[in-house]
């Protein structure tokens, strides 16, 4: 029952954040950008509890489907509210906070167990660890990549509204988008050298499907920011690319744990 409540102020910290948000984007109230990211917070506060109660187990720790889900939903939604404070972020929050809300109802009305033994954890820990901290990088930089479609979308049919108003340069959003990236790239290629040192086999049976997606999703980022420092890709070009490796990181890990955890039940 505690759980339970915890988990709808959670849902009420983000859904309030995403919000004032909307209404700070469309110009409806003019207000600091602090007021949605501390009351974001209280939904970051009480998720991380959430997260606590749930993951770690006398077994081991428990990276369930769900739980797995609610942990990436969580980290993205962080480093967004802590990015804010220092850049011009935080609009991206109108997408990531309703689905950290959505993760972690998932979490409580249909937990998952998939408990991680003790004795691997340490290893097996980090490398899920900097898979889920790329997982969250790549995933705002894909938000970062729908906005800047929109915005230019509208720029070109010369219909700025408000709400493309309301948004910093394109040329602030996109140096944004390949920051992001960036630091999303190393910290897979960081996941990826992880997985060599303490996985035991990254090609057994029920490991291949996540290793070559996750190895094709690496290259589509290398070629992409290789494109944008050796012609200067950006703009479209930029955004396709984007989500074509996101959408095959998701299949690689997401994917490949749904089939194995849910439908063949392992």
């Amino acid at each position: 029952m505690i759980d339970f409540a915890a988990t709808l102020l959670a849902v009420a910290g983000y859904l309030a954040a995403t919000w004032l948000l909307i209404q700070r984007l469309t110009r409806r109230v003019e207000q600091p950008k602090s007021k949605p990211l501390l009351i974001g917070t209280i939904g970051i506060v009480v998720h991380a509890y959430l997260l606590q109660t749930s993951m770690f187990t006398p077994a081991g720790l428990n990276f369930g489907f769900t739980e797995v889900g609610s942990l990436a939903a969580w980290f993205v939604a962080g480093l967004l509210l802590l990015s804010a404070w220092r850049k011009p972020v935080e609009n991206l929050g109108i997408v990531i906070l309703p689905i950290a809300a959505l993760s972690l109802l998932l979490q409580e009305l249909l937990p998952t167990v998939h408990v991680l033994s003790t004795e691997h954890e340490k290893g097996i820990g980090v490398h899920i660890l900097f898979s889920i901290l790329a997982y969250s990088m790549l995933g705002m930089a894909t938000v970062q990549a729908l906005l800047l479609s929109v915005q230019e979308r509208h720029l070109h049919n010369r219909n700025p509204g408000g709400f493309i108003r309301a948004l910093p340069p394109m040329e602030t959003m996109e140096n944004l988008l390949f920051q992001m990236i960036i630091i999303g790239f190393v910290l897979q290629s960081m996941s990826l050298a992880s997985g060599v040192v303490y996985l035991d086999d990254m090609f057994a049976q029920h490991l291949v499907h996540k290793t070559v997606l996750s190895i094709l999703a690496w290259m589509v980022f290398a070629i992409l920011l290789w494109g944008h420092w050796r012609y200067g890709w950006r703009g479209r070009t930029a955004v396709r690319w984007t989500i074509s490796g996101f959408i095959t990181l998701l299949l690689a890990y997401f994917g490949s744990k749904y089939v194995l955890e849910i439908l063949l039940a392992r």
